[in-house]
């Protein structure tokens, strides 16, 4: 890859996560650190705010914004496909909340990416056969809950189980597995971590009361299961 094609692309890796570190950089476009070093002062040298945090890597001055970004059509057809997959989630909230993204993403597609990705929507169907009809409404919140470290108190039942409970947990992280959401969340009632289907919680309060991140490491969960 050239250097202003690069340039771009490692603008618009900077602007989509938080920190990006030289190696990380260096792996990624297959340049040498010192070539990232150079790259960084370009983006510099341009007026773009690229900040250096010591010790941990680069990122961009809060409040800056890029020129709307231009999809290509296979990478509109993976959206418009990945909306037909999430379209199956029995979860409303995570469906509504993508298809609400996807309006403000097509805004920015050309015209004829627009019409072609349309074309494709009539043209893409998924199949559901899962013969269990459990749907669930709580996916969006329990994302915010996880990222912003606060507990959740849940009334949960487990299948073939007509008791009730009352667990107050700390949301750590969520599987997805044939079409059902699973949350990992270490129990005060069982001082462990244990997994909720999300369908099964039947009522759920995300407390303004924050935990101290455990550092849950989802690969060490399952080598323990």
């Amino acid at each position: 890859m050239s250097q202003l094609p690069r340039l771009i692309s490692m603008l618009t890796l900077l602007k989509s996560r938080r920190i990006l570190n030289a190696t990380e950089l260096s792996d990624k476009f297959d340049i040498s650190v010192r070539t990232v070093y150079r790259d960084i002062a370009k983006l510099n040298e341009a007026g773009i705010p690229v900040i250096t945090l010591e010790g941990r890597g680069y990122t961009l001055m809060d409040g800056y914004t890029m020129a709307p970004v231009q999809f290509t059509e296979k990478e509109a057809n993976a959206l418009i496909t990945a909306q037909h997959l999430v379209n199956k989630s029995k979860d409303s909230s995570f469906v509504s909340d993508f298809g609400e993204a996807m309006i403000k993403i097509k805004s920015v597609f050309r015209s004829s990416i627009l019409e072609k990705s349309e074309l494709l929507n009539n043209k893409i169907h998924v199949f559901d056969h899962s013969f269990e009809n459990i749907s669930s409404n709580a996916l969006s919140e329990i994302q915010l809950s996880i990222t912003n470290f606060n507990y959740i108190e849940i009334n949960y039942q487990k299948a073939e189980d007509p008791n009730i409970t009352f667990r107050k947990i700390e949301p750590c992280a969520i599987i997805s597995t044939d079409q059902k959401w699973i949350l990992i969340a270490w129990c005060h009632l069982r001082k462990d971590y244990r997994a909720f289907r999300i369908d099964r919680i039947q009522h759920f309060k995300i407390l303004q009361e924050k935990f101290e991140d455990r550092k849950f490491n989802i690969q060490q969960y399952f080598n323990n299961c």
